[in-house]
């Protein structure tokens, strides 16, 4: 049985711990003299798909871990699902999990607590964040603003008074065609494609025009 050490980074910040920094902090916490480093360098904490991250939890399901230490819970999991499935696996296989940064141990009852309480914090700020972030989308679309993101094929981005607003495009005519074609009777995404292509009419973002490019422009709430 070994003690675990998993270290993540999803970008590298001067403000921020490496993923080295992380791994020294973590072995003064190890109970086990064998140790097994486990590092993910350029991946999010929002899902569990990182490669180290599934090797670790293969060998904890191997019940070749006793400790997982992490410079901090985050480190390990940003969404409170997923942690509550990777908690549930520790508890199965007996492993204990050691966080540095927050000072918990869930070898004691005190430190299982305090897991469960830091990741319903941790789930209310992410959630409070992307409120805040929906309420200012939606009253920047109700001053007449453009809320973000590329201008759709036909519009371009322009500034004015400090907001940024949609302007058509010669590319126009060309939305405007593609809903007539699509309206009239017996159409279907393949036959406006084609003859779109036929004469020649470029793309957005694509060599030609195909169902999938049709439809997404069809189905575009700003048209």
């Amino acid at each position: 049985m070994k003690s675990a050490i998993y270290a993540r980074q999803s970008i590298d910040k001067p403000d921020s711990l490496s993923i080295e920094g992380q791994i020294d902090l973590c072995r003064r916490e190890c109970t086990c003299e064998e140790v097994e480093i486990y590092r993910d360098a350029g991946y999010s904490g929002k899902n569990t798909h990182r490669p180290d991250f599934e090797r670790l939890m293969r060998d904890v399901e191997a019940g070749e871990i006793a400790q997982l230490v992490c410079y901090r819970l985050d480190r390990v999991s940003r969404n409170i699902v997923d942690f509550g499935r990777i908690w549930e696996t520790l508890s199965a296989h007996k492993v204990d999990f050691t966080s540095v940064s927050e000072r918990f141990d869930t070898s004691t009852s005190i430190g299982r607590a305090m897991v469960y309480i830091i990741m319903i914090f941790a789930q209310m700020e992410r959630e409070t964040i992307a409120e805040r972030v929906r309420d200012n989308y939606y009253q920047r679309v109700k001053k007449g603003a453009w809320p973000g993101g590329p201008a759709p094929y036909g519009c371009s981005i322009v500034r004015r008074d400090g907001q940024a607003r949609l302007e058509h495009t010669a590319d126009i005519g060309v939305v405007r065609e593609i809903f007539e074609l699509y309206a009239a009777p017996g159409a279907s995404l393949g036959k406006v494609a084609k003859a779109l292509n036929e004469r020649g009419i470029p793309c957005m973002q694509r060599s030609a025009w195909d169902n999938v490019s049709l439809a997404r422009l069809l189905h575009n709430p700003v048209y």
